[in-house]
């Protein structure tokens, strides 16, 4: 008996590795920030590009705040080469994506941090309250 799961095959194991291996080149989860953040010297640079308003209410420790909207090549040359790793307030918000844009035509390597800060609180990690960091 065929389901709704398998109404459409499974891709043959090569094209499934290849997707599934791409898709972990263009993005990162909750879990995987919070443990590489522990670091001394994390190799990439944690970007939360909401709106400043909502960045002080809380945001991940070691985020600095760039809106996608304020994200130029000047503005992100002041950052030294390591990937950026962008996130909004979550699975609702393409705020992400578009920064991920901004960045990538700007040349510059970045991920998404799949969730958000919806996903980061999900996963029981703690926000911080304040400024810009």
């Amino acid at each position: 008996m065929t389901t709704h799961v398998t109404e459409v095959p499974a891709a043959p194991s090569a094209q499934a590795l290849a997707h599934f291996e791409a898709m972990l080149s263009f993005e990162t989860d909750c879990w995987d920030v919070h443990e590489s953040l522990r670091a001394a010297d994390p190799d990439f640079i944690l970007v939360d590009v909401r709106g400043p308003a909502s960045f002080a209410r809380g945001h991940i420790a070691g985020a600095i705040n760039i809106p996608h909207r304020t994200m130029t090549a000047e503005r992100m040359a002041e950052f030294p080469a390591k990937v950026f790793v962008v996130y909004c307030a979550g699975p609702h918000c393409n705020g992400a994506n578009r920064a991920a844009i901004r960045l990538a035509r700007l040349g510059l390597p970045v991920k998404i941090m799949i969730g958000g800060i919806t996903g980061w609180c999900d996963e029981g990690f703690a926000l911080t309250p304040g400024g810009p960091a």
